[in-house]
């Protein structure tokens, strides 16, 4: 199970992040977010990390050449699109796709991606809303999915159970204030994940 904590602005919150067991944690460089970092701030953090935990930029209407620089400055694994974002040539991308009422899995065949986050279909807002969804919807992919959209430790058990995803994502529901992580929910919330992947 791939455990990403979303929203990363802190070093505090990057180290206990990785200390409680996540496998990946994400930056947002979407300068219309609350949680938006610049990418010298990213590097920043990261720098102070272990080795082994997969840093994720999350970008949105972005052009592949503008992904790459800031990929590059801020030190990232992988990149998370949104909107009109495209990824570099030869950098690993989940591609994030809103789940509205007339969804079909089979429209993502067509797209390059090595996984794809499944969000709340939100409107103009581009995930972090702290919405769920149907997650049985999800269960007959036959893509890498991953889970996003009001995930925390009291359903992400739920969750995993009805779609079996390859990953699972949480933001808003493990913050006490957007971009400041509260350490217990974000603890319980990669437990739980965990739990039920055992």
């Amino acid at each position: 199970m791939m455990v990403k904590i979303c929203g990363i602005t802190n070093p505090e919150d990057a180290t206990a992040a990785v200390e409680a067991g996540a496998s990946a944690i994400g930056f947002n460089f979407y300068p219309k977010s609350p949680r938006f970092v610049e990418p010298e701030h990213a590097a920043e953090i990261i720098a102070g990390l272990v080795p082994g935990i997969l840093k994720v930029g999350v970008f949105v209407n972005e052009p592949a050449g503008r992904v790459e620089s800031i990929a590059r400055t801020a030190g990232l694994d992988v990149v998370q699109l949104h909107g009109a974002a495209f990824a570099p040539v030869g950098m690993r991308s989940w591609r994030a796709v809103p789940m509205t009422k007339d969804f079909d899995f089979a429209s993502l065949d067509v797209l390059d991606a090595e996984a794809f986050l499944i969000d709340a279909f939100a409107g103009d807002a581009w995930g972090g809303t702290g919405r769920t969804w149907d997650w049985t919807l999800a269960a007959a992919a036959k893509q890498r999915i991953i889970l996003a959209g009001g995930l925390d430790a009291t359903n992400v058990r739920e969750a995993i159970r009805k779609a079996r995803p390859w990953g699972v994502d949480a933001c808003s529901r493990i913050e006490s204030s957007p971009g400041k992580k509260d350490h217990a929910k974000m603890r319980a919330f990669i437990q739980a994940a965990f739990a039920e992947e055992r």
